[in-house]
């Protein structure tokens, strides 16, 4: 996936070759080389975010988009840059976490750790659209008139047109991901209960503190630069857990997998549209994730209808 998301489409890239090289190169590395690295890396945090959140809530809906964690993330990018003025990485970086970590607290104060699907869902659906909202004000009543359309694609997942600089937000989102593996194996015990993980060494209270902020660093770092990308952290960590034969804790690393590869594929798709035409990502993810998000959903009623 990494050498398609380099390469394709080749054709355009190797006629510039011949014409001019170093015009090629700099297109191959400043163009190509940082869409490369958010689709895959901005895939493998989803999917390892929400691998985490299923295995906190022990509930198979808790992604980082239904949590509401991704709508908060984008509302503090956009108050950081429209109207705080702060356009940096690092600090758009720091301002999406900070919205993040706020609805994740606020979807625990709501719903608890141990809700039933149903309320987790409601839950993360009125902070969704209550983020959403506030962002489409903000960009609203921004100082800058062209604030909304600057945003428009941002919003809805992009990775065109980013820089070897903005691609660097992948770091401390990389190392909260690593800090996430290695809590993999506690996150397993968890899944026997609390009292049972905390016979086991496992301390509850803070894993869960812990997890929860490093979610919120993670994905608050990509939402900064690639905006809101939907579905991925809910597909990646289903498929992963298959895979793992129900082990949350063990699911991580194959999610970050999947949706590194979920992610890099719906990108490669966007580039299929016409010319003069742009496909967001993360409008071809969210087609692509309903689906399974209602299958999800008839699975869970019959289940419980008796």
């Amino acid at each position: 996936m990494a050498v398609l998301e380099l390469c394709v489409p080749l054709a355009p890239l190797r006629a510039l070759a011949r014409l001019d090289p170093a015009l090629a190169r700099e297109i191959f590395v400043e163009l190509r080389l940082p869409r490369a690295l958010l689709a895959l890396g901005y895939g493998a945090v989803l999917g390892i975010c929400g691998a985490a959140l299923q295995a906190l809530f022990a509930n198979p809906l808790a992604s980082p988009d239904l949590t509401g964690s991704s709508s908060g993330a984008a509302l503090g990018a956009v108050a950081a840059s429209a109207w705080l003025g702060l356009t940096g990485p690092l600090a758009l970086g720091f301002g999406a976490a900070t919205g993040a970590l706020l609805a994740l607290l606020l979807l625990l104060a709501l719903a608890g750790r141990r809700a039933d699907p149903l309320t987790m869902l409601l839950a993360g659906l009125a902070i969704s659209l209550a983020a959403g909202a506030a962002t489409t004000l903000a960009l609203a009543l921004a100082p800058s008139p062209f604030a909304f359309y600057e945003a428009f694609s941002w919003l809805l997942g992009d990775f065109a047109d980013r820089s070897l600089a903005q691609a660097a937000v992948l770091l401390p989102a990389a190392g909260a991901c690593a800090l996430l593996l290695a809590r993999s194996r506690a996150l397993d015990r968890l899944a026997l209960g609390e009292d049972v993980a905390a016979s086991l060494g496992v301390r509850t209270g803070r894993l869960r503190r812990e997890v929860v902020v490093l979610v919120a660093v993670a994905v608050g770092a990509c939402v900064a630069v690639g905006g809101a990308v939907g579905f991925i952290g809910l597909v990646a960590p289903v498929l992963a857990r298959r895979l793992t034969r129900g082990h949350p804790g063990r699911a991580l690393l194959p999610a970050g997998l999947l949706g590194a590869l979920l992610l890099g594929l719906a990108d490669l798709l966007s580039r299929l549209a016409p010319l003069g035409r742009s496909i967001p990502p993360g409008a071809i993810t969210a087609l692509l994730g309903t689906p399974l998000f209602l299958w999800l959903l008839v699975q869970m009623r019959w289940r419980l209808t008796p």
